[in-house]
């Protein structure tokens, strides 16, 4: 049986980190990771969250980073961010458990929205958010990255207590 740990990322993760997020990429044609140029965060994943009164978590197994998730605290409520799970364990509910990470840290909060941009060419974790209750597909930004991406925007609004 799988025990799967689930903690606060430290900046010591980047390895790992990096090494999924690559893993994740190789997934989809045409996304390009350069950490350096465009996501340089993932070298330093616990400082920046922080920085951006945020949290950042990392999901482990056998002590190897397989799936990853943070939100910044906006001034409008939370922003979903690095949501990915390696591709061997998709589909068991790590995503799911990941996600909940999130909405709990909100819940506590009394946050009344999370948002996030996905890339178009994720539908895997479209129909997640979209079976999370997330309403989007409407807004795109276009970033001119290496990897020519087009985002989606979603977003969810959270009962507050």
């Amino acid at each position: 049986m799988m025990e799967i740990v689930y903690r606060a990322a430290n900046n010591s993760d980047a390895e790992g980190l990096i090494d999924l997020v690559t893993k994740c990429y190789e997934d989809y044609e045409g996304c390009i990771l350069d950490v350096d140029a465009e996501e340089p965060q993932l070298r330093y994943i616990a400082s920046f969250f922080a920085e951006q009164n945020g949290e950042f978590w990392v999901a482990e197994l056998n002590g190897k980073i397989i799936g990853s998730i943070g939100y910044t605290n906006t001034t409008d409520g939370f922003e979903l961010k690095h949501l990915y799970v390696d591709a061997d364990i998709r589909r068991q509910g790590l995503a799911t458990n990941l996600c909940d990470l999130v909405e709990s840290s909100a819940s506590k909060m009394n946050i009344e929205n999370i948002k996030l941009w996905t890339d178009t060419r994720f539908h895997e974790a479209h129909l997640l958010y979209e079976k999370r209750g997330f309403a989007g597909k409407t807004l795109t930004r276009v970033l001119h990255d290496l990897s020519n991406t087009t985002e989606y925007y979603y977003e969810k609004a959270l009962p507050v207590s």
